[in-house]
């Protein structure tokens, strides 16, 4: 692909084979000298942003991802196994690809996994989840050096912080 095609939400392989989703582009058109694109690049792996401008018409590789959703079965030691709902096909997938959405998985919830040439990079939960509360404190009443929240224990084990009432 061309740097004139970037688009949003597009992954680029640069810097070695490194994965990179456009979060931001801008055309640039000098007055003097050849227009340039703009880019703000979120690595897809680590999540870090960077800056970075090419001339415009340069050709960068594109990346595919396969993103599906897949149903949380089991934990399997240190592995979460995820279950492709369409061919019953199970994936092992390691606790760092998981991420923050490990705290909020439970059996049966569909998340999506994203892959790269059969390597997972990430699990994405929807918007929002529905967890059971086991345990929290009575919130006092009047109580606002706290800015309103108490802490409660979701079902997975994981603390969060919820409002008063």
């Amino acid at each position: 692909a061309s740097t004139n095609d970037l688009k949003n939400g597009l992954v680029l392989k640069l810097d070695g084979g490194q994965l990179w989703s456009v979060v931001e582009f801008q055309h640039v058109k000098p007055g003097k000298g050849p227009a340039f694109v703009r880019t703000k690049l979120k690595n897809v792996l680590s999540g870090k942003v960077v800056d970075k401008t090419f001339n415009a018409g340069v050709k960068v590789e594109t990346a595919t991802i396969d993103k599906r959703d897949m149903q949380f079965s089991y934990m399997d030691g240190e592995y979460f196994v995820f279950m492709d709902m369409d061919t019953y096909d199970q994936l092992m997938v390691d606790r760092k690809s998981v991420g923050d959405a490990a705290n909020f998985l439970i059996e049966g919830f569909t998340a999506t996994v994203a892959q790269h040439e059969g390597e997972v990079l990430f699990v994405e939960l929807p918007a929002a989840v529905e967890l059971v509360i086991q345990e929290t404190e009575p919130g006092v009443q009047g109580d606002r050096s706290t800015g309103g929240t108490k802490p409660a224990t979701l079902e997975t084990g994981h603390q969060i912080q919820v409002p008063l009432f």
